[in-house]
């Protein structure tokens, strides 16, 4: 048999073909030695690959190039998927890794130009209201049942993805492919927050039990409690809060992730309020157009509930954090929380799990000496403007854009890596390496079962209904790259001192509402955004929209620091599961 297969090799070398079976070998060694978890069944997975080599026949030896952000989870697509999809397919990727910041100027920077800088991108979901109007990027929808029809796998199993409502425009069609998903959730200790002195201790001054925090009261108290009472644990000076402030983009995400949500700004409904959504930004029911941002044009984004939120972020920043805190972007605030002197963080992406139980012997001092986490994770806790029905959370979904720009054939390539890395094959190794789940059966997945105790409660909340209630950026949003660069400038403003919360907001809505009067302008001239561009109300006082005008934006409640609400771990979970 091995002499059969030796000559037939040699034979189709001769006459300049690649056999079939040799792509399928090294697909075998792929799934033996690398894929062994998936939801399934070897042969199942055999059969994908064997699709893949097929499909991919005609764009063998094409070099293709796509961009995401540095992140685990791409980390390990750029130096192990891209490879094997090579072996396997004889298309080579290169996946190049950026910081956010970037690859959403090089995602603004194609769209503007026409340029074929990278054949895909991974782009967060964010930018749905801006992909969907702008029709720089292709529909999906539209390419799969057309021009992509023979490239798209029989099992990719839309309905599998867990976020792929979030992908979907206001026409209803599927825009972007989720790659990679991430919540924004809190952090605590578990093992400080477990111990009968310090429980009685918070129960003597605060009068309920230390817990998880249902509300922001809750949070600050704890917060404090930490800070200036406990002060001092195992010989190490420790913080009631962790956070970032540094004046960079980051710090903008920080606050368009739904900060502002959280805190009660926006309109009740998932996956994002309406008519006034996380940004503050209004856009009635029914309507593609967003109407404005400011107060005076029926926005909240300088609401009273929004104002309040930076102004939490700021005070809790500079009276709870280590002092180091405020100078930290978002890439730094991890390994600070890793070092072990932070009893909680309000605004947490599960997209460091992969990084927070790392073992101690990499420096994490979250864990255990046999690597179990003394932290859990759980539901973000709300401001006092927020009611049932609002969303609760912010949820990443990075995922897989196509752009117009990009030739067919390198975009029919792109797209067969697009599917090869969030595949049924390989999902499920992948996301035991990057913990960001896209595939419900996934995270369903036994191997899961068996390793969710060593994951704080991660696998719980992704296995959990409620993880309806963290959503991306919506469609209220017309061009996200515009309107996100101006956050960070005039957050960062509050973090100098130059400004304060509401001077920031102000200022903040207004720029916004310009921006949007441009691009109405632009719309009503020459339909550049389909006819979904900003329409933008007229101003009026703004006693109309906060007192006569049901629903957000919301006027200044008598009192921001309500009682403060905990709940026991053990009753959340029981919640979950």
């Amino acid at each position: 048999m091995k002499r059969l297969l030796l000559a037939s090799t040699c034979l189709a070398a001769l006459v300049g073909t690649s056999p079939a079976f040799a792509d399928m070998a090294a697909a075998e060694r792929w799934v033996d030695e690398t894929f062994k978890r998936s939801t399934l069944t070897r042969d199942e997975q055999m059969a994908e690959m064997q699709w893949f080599i097929d499909a991919a026949k005609p764009y063998a030896g094409m070099e293709i190039n796509v961009l995401s952000e540095a992140i685990p989870t791409h980390a390990y697509e750029a130096e192990t998927l891209a490879k094997a999809f090579e072996e396997i397919t004889g298309i080579k990727v290169n996946h190049q890794l950026l910081g956010e910041g970037e690859v959403v100027q090089a995602v603004q920077t194609q769209m503007q130009t026409n340029r074929n800088l990278y054949d895909a991108y991974v782009n967060d979901s964010d930018l749905i209201g801006t992909h969907s109007r702008l029709q720089s990027a292709v529909n999906l929808t539209d390419f799969m049942a057309g021009e992509g029809a023979d490239v798209t796998s029989p099992t990719l199993d839309l309905e599998d993805f867990m976020g792929i409502s979030f992908t979907t425009g206001p026409d209803g069609d599927l825009w972007q492919l989720p790659d990679q998903q991430f919540a924004n959730l809190y952090w605590f200790r578990k093992d400080w927050f477990d111990d009968p002195d310090i429980q009685a201790k918070f129960k003597e001054k605060y009068g309920y039990d230390l817990g998880v925090p249902v509300n922001w009261s809750a949070y600050e108290d704890i917060a404090e409690f930490f800070t200036n009472d406990i002060k001092e644990i195992d010989g190490v000076r420790i913080y009631g809060h962790m956070d970032y402030g540094k004046r960079a983009p980051d710090l903008g995400w920080r606050m368009t992730d739904a900060w502002l949500s959280m805190a009660g700004a926006g309109s009740k409904g998932l996956p994002n309020g309406r008519p006034v959504d996380e940004w503050g930004i209004r856009m009635e029911e029914g309507s593609c157009n967003p109407v404005g941002a400011s107060v005076t044009r029926g926005g909240a984004t300088n609401a009273p509930a929004s104002v309040y939120a930076i102004r939490k972020w700021d005070e809790w920043l500079r009276e709870y954090a280590p002092p180091a805190a405020a100078s930290y972007d978002f890439y730094q605030s991890l390994p600070a929380l890793s070092q072990g002197n932070a009893a909680q963080q309000i605004f947490w992406y599960t997209a460091f799990t992969a990084d927070m139980v790392k073992p101690k012997s990499e420096g994490n001092n979250t864990v255990d000496d046999e690597g179990m986490p003394l932290w859990r994770m759980a539901p973000s806790p709300h401001g006092p403007y927020w009611e049932e029905g609002m969303k609760i959370g912010y949820q990443d979904v990075g995922s897989w854009t196509f752009m117009k720009s990009t030739p067919v054939d390198r975009r029919k390539a792109a797209w067969l890596y697009a599917q090869f890395v969030t595949s049924k094959t390989v999902d499920v190794e992948k996301s035991h390496v990057g913990l960001t789940f896209v595939r419900d059966s996934t995270v369903r997945d036994e191997s899961f079962t068996k390793r969710a105790p060593k994951l704080g409660g991660l696998v719980e909340f992704y296995r959990s209904p409620d993880r309806v209630m963290w959503t991306p950026t919506g469609v209220n949003v017309p061009d996200y790259p515009k309107l996100a660069q101006l956050w960070w400038q005039y957050i960062g403003d509050v973090n100098s001192g130059n400004l304060s919360p509401q001077e920031a907001m102000d200022r903040l809505a207004g720029e916004m509402d310009q921006i949007m009067g441009r691009m109405q302008v632009a719309d009503e001239r020459a339909n550049v955004y389909g006819g979904c561009g900003p329409r933008l109300n007229e101003e009026r006082d703004a006693s109309y929209w906060l007192n006569e005008v049901e629903g957000s934006p919301k006027p200044k409640l008598d009192s921001e620091k309500p009682q403060g609400q905990t709940i026991a771990y053990e009753e959340l979970i029981k919640r979950w599961q």
